[in-house]
């Protein structure tokens, strides 16, 4: 029961530090109009104890469950007892949050979905929105690699991105993909973006990273695959912009911005064919679904990409459309405001 405790505890702790702050400025004189938070850690629990009379907006981002979403999903890493049990405490804050908000959004409609359903009218659901003006295709981009070397979209580039590259993200399906894709395509660069650190699940057993494990796995690559850690925001655009195909793939979880911003640059995104991939990708038109399982099918299909890449300009349009017709930050925003502007306004 340690792990369960300590998550609570450190929740709870980290709800006592933010409301001593609070009391601190309610001494002050300072009474905010509304308080909008992520709960996921704890800091919006006591908020309302603090100022009852205030507007509160609650983030509802995900909601673990034990079964249904991402613990399971990977027969490859299967959950224990422990990790089923410990996803009902995880969400406790969650729903203590809603319990005490006046109102709740969720970024994506899949999001929503895995809260309960008792508290789905409280629950909007509003994205936070992608920069479409910024994050836009550019025919004269470029992107240095780390041996000097300078692609555009003259050449053939494969790429990949997470903030960690780990099985959540599919990187052991995507590796185990690469030596075929390699060899099929023997003039494609394979760009992978991403640090060597664990943003959900667990770090590997006897490895630094998941990557050592995947390379000590798959063996030596060649040159002309480059992982370049995690890099500033100006490359990373400029890397989508040249990339002829991209890979996203999932576990049932939170929609990385990565894959929207993707597609609002024009990319050709070969997707999982999980839930929170098919909220956004109709394949065929905006992108393409594989099986999250299947290498052969991951193989095949950016291959096809690969070979055909002078021929996908419709799909790399219905791509972006689609961003800026849903996930627009303009429109986002202006959403998030008539959210606040209600809850304060009390309708």
């Amino acid at each position: 029961m340690h792990g369960y405790l300590a998550s609570t505890e450190a929740a709870v702790l980290n709800a006592q530090a933010v409301a001593r702050a609070c009391f601190d400025l309610k001494k002050q004189g300072f009474v905010p109009d509304v308080m909008i938070g992520n709960p996921g850690w704890g800091e919006t629990l006591f908020l309302k104890d603090v100022w009852p009379d205030a507007a509160l907006i609650s983030l509802s981002e995900f909601f673990y469950r034990g079964h249904g979403s991402d613990i399971g999903f990977d027969p490859e890493f299967p959950a224990s007892a422990d990790t089923v049990l410990r996803a009902r405490i995880r969400s406790g804050p969650h729903l203590l949050a809603l319990d005490a908000a006046d109102a709740a959004y969720s970024p994506t409609h899949w999001q929503k979905a895995q809260f309960p359903s008792a508290y789905h009218d409280r629950i909007q659901v509003i994205h936070d929105g992608i920069d479409v003006d910024r994050v836009a295709p550019n025919d004269a981009a470029t992107f240095r690699l780390p041996n000097g070397r300078v692609l555009s979209a003259e050449d053939e580039v494969l790429t990949y991105v997470a903030r960690n590259l780990e099985p959540y993200r599919g990187f052991h399906t995507f590796m185990r993909a690469l030596p075929e894709i390699l060899e099929r395509r023997p003039a494609a660069q394979v760009v992978v973006v991403g640090g060597d650190g664990v943003s959900y699940g667990r770090a590997p057993d006897n490895a630094g990273s998941w990557r050592d494990v995947m390379c000590a796995e798959i063996g030596p690559l060649p040159k002309r695959v480059a992982f370049t850690g995690r890099i500033p925001y100006t490359d990373y655009l400029s890397l989508l912009q040249v990339s002829s195909a991209h890979v996203y793939l999932t576990y049932p979880f939170v929609l990385s911005w990565s894959m929207l911003e993707a597609m609002a640059s024009g990319c050709v995104v070969i997707g999982s064919a999980t839930q929170p991939v098919q909220e956004v990708i109709d394949d065929g038109r905006n992108g393409y679904l594989t099986d999250f399982f299947d290498i052969n099918a991951l193989v095949d299909i950016v291959v096809e990409v690969l070979s055909g890449r002078q021929n996908q300009s419709s799909l790399r349009n219905a791509a972006r459309s689609d961003i800026i017709e849903r996930y627009s930050l303009n429109d986002c925003l202006t959403r998030q405001r008539t959210l606040i502007q209600d809850v304060v306004s009390g309708q």
